[in-house]
């Protein structure tokens, strides 16, 4: 470990002498690309820095320990404990550090949520849930556009889609795919029976261009006038665009904006996410079949969820962990959740990759 330590730290040394050369600074492109391979490994080489002063800091304290008074011994001793205790967190932290990261972790999302089995509840479940991920999004900084809406009339969502953009979306929100599932009372309800529903949550990272190429012949545009509220233009303007990717079958409709040159874009922006899942899924399945042991499938279907309005407690089943605050998760209050989940998964990798160091040395 401290030998990749050592070459991250001169790597990063290499870079600031780059940026800092008035050549690459002329050349903002290049310059861009260093920056940003820069700000990759700041956090790990700042820690190593930090590691590395603690053990300096060890070495000292133990020098004092074997020699001088008894009473500096003493303190010594206290100090020496202390700094074991901050080098072997220091140490828990490089070591998640330098674990590969996902490529995908800096990118925006598009974020979609479908009422899943319930009927009517199970569509304002929805509701609740698109709420509780915009509020997020708002407490941590993050921009976020509405791409489209299907809604009930009755505070319940069939179906939406957002983009969210700011920084390590996809990082923070990328567990939240999967099956969520409610258990209350409906307000229709007469006899107080708790009643069971779904929705389903997928969270796309935003493909660029550069990543996804779609030709020009593999999709289908048919243009059609939009419907429900908008004002004049509705049913008068061929302004709505549906999208079909022949070789997949991946359809695609957008029609919020009146403008049907921007439902094109959103719709093409939808369309390169969902054919960039596609691929990361095949990755994914292909790297799967060789390794030795799965926590889950990452299929869409697991439950991961549950929120028992009664009992005001949400449960996580993938890593079996339980909070009593479900009115403050669903009025956007999701950290505790979202980095139990996390840790657990940095915890899974890094065991993988320790596995790996042993298997190979």
């Amino acid at each position: 470990m401290l030998d990749k330590l050592q070459s991250v730290e001169r790597k990063y040394t290499e870079l600031s002498s780059l940026l800092a050369n008035p050549t690459v600074q002329a050349d903002q492109s290049e310059y861009r690309k260093h920056a940003k391979a820069l700000a990759e490994l700041e956090p790990l080489v700042e820690t190593y820095r930090q590691y590395k002063g603690v053990l300096d800091q060890i070495t000292q304290a133990e020098d004092l320990v074997r020699g001088g008074d008894p009473e500096m011994r003493d303190l010594a001793q206290e100090e020496v404990s202390a700094l074991t205790a901050q080098r072997d967190r220091l140490s828990d932290a490089l070591k998640i550090l330098l674990v590969p990261k996902d490529p995908n972790d800096e990118k925006n999302v598009l974020l979609e949520i479908r009422a899943g089995t319930g009927g009517d509840e199970a569509a304002l479940f929805a509701g609740d849930l698109y709420r509780m991920y915009t509020r997020f999004a708002e407490r941590q900084g993050w921009r976020f556009e509405l791409m489209s809406l299907s809604d009930t009339g009755i505070g319940g969502v069939r179906e939406v889609i957002l983009s969210i953009e700011g920084k390590q979306v996809y990082s923070r929100l990328k567990y939240e795919s999967g099956v969520h599932r409610v258990q209350r009372v409906p307000a229709t309800e007469a006899s107080g029976r708790i009643h069971t529903s779904t929705a389903t949550v997928a969270v796309l990272p935003e493909a660029e261009e550069v990543d996804i190429q779609i030709d020009a012949k593999d999709v289908r545009i048919d243009t059609f006038c939009s419907s429900g509220p908008g004002g004049q233009s509705v049913n008068t303007t061929y302004s709505a665009v549906r999208l079909t990717h022949i070789p997949t079958g991946l359809v695609v409709s957008q029609q919020d904006e009146k403008s049907q040159i921007k439902n094109r874009q959103k719709a093409f922006k939808v369309l390169r996410a969902r054919l960039y899942e596609i691929e990361m899924r095949k990755q994914q399945e292909a790297i799967a079949k060789e390794r030795r042991g799965q926590v889950g499938t990452g299929e869409r279907s697991e439950k991961i969820r549950t929120y028992n309005v009664p009992q005001s407690r949400i449960t996580d089943h993938r890593i079996n962990f339980t909070t009593h605050q479900l009115t403050n998760v669903l009025n956007g209050d999701l950290g505790e959740l979202i980095d139990a989940v996390v840790q657990h998964y940095q915890s899974e990798k890094l065991k993988d990759a320790t596995d790996a160091d042993n298997a190979n040395a």
